[in-house]
């Protein structure tokens, strides 16, 4: 009878071992951020079957984004249905019915299976987000940051869910792109791992995996090759003209190194490559750039001010 018990008892607890490594279906999303990240992660995840909360400070910006959202589902159907508007029009409306907003986070992520914060790239704002939702949020629930450049592992660490957090980020206009990084820490168990990649391809991206290194993929390559693009026009190596048509014509690439520094932000590019170099201030990939200093001193940050490397009218 002892023996059979202790058999019980293992069988039990090896089929409490199976059900607890098993993924995470994610069926319910809390999106904290209604800017254009936010709203487009918001967006993929309607259109894909899932039940979204979007949540933001204010009504007046969540309105913003509802409306953004319905004009760029408009646009995808006129595409994707272009045979049969009225397929399009229900799948417009299934979508907006799969979304709702909030001004309150912590009201909203009892019942979320997966958090995903878009909001500013500021650590001390994030970590003091995710130490709030952690106490209203189920234990089942993953929490992800959408960050391009900032450290995964240290907003976990603000956190009792080290295991069940990772990084998803998306490109923009996220409906467009269809590549996901999703980041791993040292901390981020296989179940949340898998969960997270089941996740990407589910809202339609192709992800790829990435340790929590700075950058990631796509911004570790990026970021230094603009970086150097700016240092061969500062030592009077070449015209930036002749770079971005070099890069252009040379390697294939839709937009030359400024016309792209541009594009992104001279402060979000001065932003990044800041907190990298203070990670690793000995990598010479991370060095500062004193004429992309002087740009963004002067208010010259890229289209979005008229003037960056490139003037804009």
């Amino acid at each position: 009878m002892a023996f059979a018990t202790r058999h019980f008892v293992r069988a039990a607890s090896s089929d409490a071992a199976t059900v607890a490594a098993k993924k995470l279906l994610i069926k319910h999303v809390t999106i904290i951020g209604g800017g254009l990240m936010g709203a487009g992660i918001a967006q993929v995840a309607a259109a894909s079957g899932h039940t979204v909360v979007l949540v933001d400070q204010s009504d007046e910006i969540l309105k913003k984004s509802t409306k953004g959202i319905e004009e760029s589902l408009k646009r995808v159907t006129k595409k994707k249905f272009a045979d049969n508007p009225e397929a399009g029009a229900e799948f417009v409306k299934k979508t907006l019915k799969n979304l709702t907003t909030s001004t309150d986070a912590a009201s909203v992520v009892h019942s979320t299976d997966l958090v995903i914060e878009a909001i500013v790239e500021n650590m001390e704002v994030k970590n003091k987000l995710f130490k709030t939702l952690d106490k209203f949020a189920p234990e089942h629930t993953i929490f992800a940051s959408n960050t391009s450049s900032l450290q995964i592992t240290q907003m976990a660490n603000a956190t009792t869910r080290q295991d069940r957090f990772g990084g998803l980020h998306f490109f923009n206009p996220v409906p467009m792109m269809k590549l996901v990084e999703v980041i791993k820490t040292p901390m981020t168990s296989q179940k949340t791992f898998e969960s997270l990649v089941d996740f990407s391809k589910a809202v339609g991206k192709s992800p790829v995996s990435c340790k929590d290194t700075p950058g990631f993929i796509v911004n570790r390559l990026l970021v230094p090759y603009m970086m150097e693009a700016v240092r061969l026009f500062e030592r009077g190596d070449a015209s930036k003209e002749d770079i971005d048509v070099a890069m252009k014509l040379g390697a294939g690439y839709p937009m030359g190194p400024f016309e792209l520094l541009d594009y992104v932000g001279l402060d979000t590019s001065k932003y990044i490559i800041d907190g990298w170099h203070s990670l690793e201030p000995n990598n010479p990939l991370f060095a500062p750039s004193p004429l992309l200093n002087k740009l963004v001193e002067e208010k010259k940050l890229g289209k979005k001010t008229g003037e960056g490397f490139y003037k804009y009218k």
